[in-house]
């Protein structure tokens, strides 16, 4: 009687609670069980056209697991598959970051270079490559940032005081090492993503603080130390930009148009072409032109941003206002302001340059609780 030979890769499905089907291999080699969930979907069969669809797709997902038996075959006989398992995962990591040093903010290449000193603290390894990266390492590493992993934790000087990482930046953290293993997947270094199945960090809401429009103008008609640093964070408060993006403001970016000021730029942040008119007062703060270049900055030297901050906090005590403002506190302050004067939460979207409706929606439900606190203060009639 011949023996039936067990197959190293088998295609399964598994249905979805949209009445889908989800495809995926089950691979078993050396008793070592993982499963590589193909994007491909099966979808019920109402027409001849959902058929032809099904077929096509059961055969490419044949296809794919066929390859994967040739994979593990060639493997067996002392000759590499296409993934590339024995990259060093550092340096691909590393590679990575740089490449976000030239295209995005400051503050997001930050997050990414104290994930890689967070992840050396968890992995004293050096030399570790991706075929060490499995998932029961990524959970460990979240394990890391959740139970172990301190605020400053990678900082040699000395502190009064240590404190757990906040939810945001282990969440922050955490999605970096996701955007690695998701890059890596798609660059064919790792057969499948050690990362797919283990859930992250729930974003934790901050407390924005906002000005409200008394207080802007009571800022307004105060002097400040620094009056460049004035200037522009009362554009920002006119304009909502993000620090980043008055900072490399040209002239070469003020256009008129029909009677209007128009800023045309590139967000640093997201990449993403801007238009915004402007009101005739940020257009007064922006000042004249005069002899300036196309290249020349619109702003003059705003300081450092902890140095502006200072600044702004002595300011606004000057104002009579005690808070614990920061310079994109201005970047609240407009999206707020914006609400309270009835503009709808689109349109505020587009004014802020928000990606997403919901990152937006954040200042609709502060509009929603100072609606809550004018109720609250009807005095009683009975």
């Amino acid at each position: 009687m011949t023996e039936k030979v067990k197959e190293p890769v088998r295609l399964r499905r598994k249905e979805l609670t949209n009445g889908n089907i989800s495809l995926y291999l089950a691979i078993n080699v050396g008793g070592r069980r993982e499963y590589e969930f193909l994007r491909l979907y099966l979808i019920p069969e109402k027409t001849k056209a959902d058929k032809l669809r099904n077929r096509e797709t059961l055969a490419l997902a044949n296809s794919i697991k066929a390859q994967r038996i040739v994979d593990i075959q060639n493997g067996a006989h002392g000759f590499k598959s296409g993934f590339k398992e024995d990259t060093r995962f550092f340096d691909y990591y590393i590679a990575l970051t740089e490449k976000r040093k030239k295209k995005e903010s400051k503050g997001n290449f930050s997050n990414w270079a104290s994930c890689l000193r967070h992840m050396r603290k968890y992995e004293p390894r050096k030399n570790i490559t991706f075929a060490d990266i499995t998932p029961k390492w990524v959970q460990g590493f979240k394990d890391y940032l959740e139970n172990e992993a301190e605020a400053f934790g990678c900082d040699n000087r000395k502190r009064k005081e240590r404190r757990p990482l906040s939810q945001n930046s282990r969440q922050s953290y955490f999605n970096k090492l996701r955007a690695c293993l998701r890059q890596a997947y798609e660059d064919g270094i790792i057969r499948q993503n050690p990362m797919r199945g283990i859930v992250g960090f729930a974003t934790q809401e901050g407390n924005r603080e906002y000005l409200s429009l008394d207080e802007v103008r009571a800022m307004a008609a105060t002097d400040c130390d620094y009056p460049e640093v004035k200037r522009a964070f009362l554009f920002l408060c006119l304009t909502g930009l993000r620090r980043s993006d008055i900072e490399k403001l040209t002239w070469g970016e003020v256009t008129h148009l029909n009677g209007r000021t128009r800023l045309v730029f590139r967000q640093k942040k997201t990449g993403g072409q801007e238009y915004l008119d402007i009101t005739p007062q940020a257009a007064e703060l922006i000042g004249e032109r005069g002899s300036a270049k196309p290249t020349d900055n619109v702003f003059g030297n705003i300081l450092y941003p902890s140095d502006t901050n200072d600044n702004l906090r002595i300011w606004a005590l000057r104002a009579g206002i005690d808070k614990h403002i920061s310079f994109h506190c201005g970047r609240h302050t407009f999206a707020v302001l914006m609400l309270t004067l009835g503009t709808d939460i689109y349109t505020v979207s587009k004014l802020l340059g928000h990606r997403e409706l919901r990152t937006t929606q954040i200042y609709a439900r502060i509009i929603d609780e100072k609606k809550q606190e004018a109720v609250d203060n009807i005095p009683k009639i009975l």
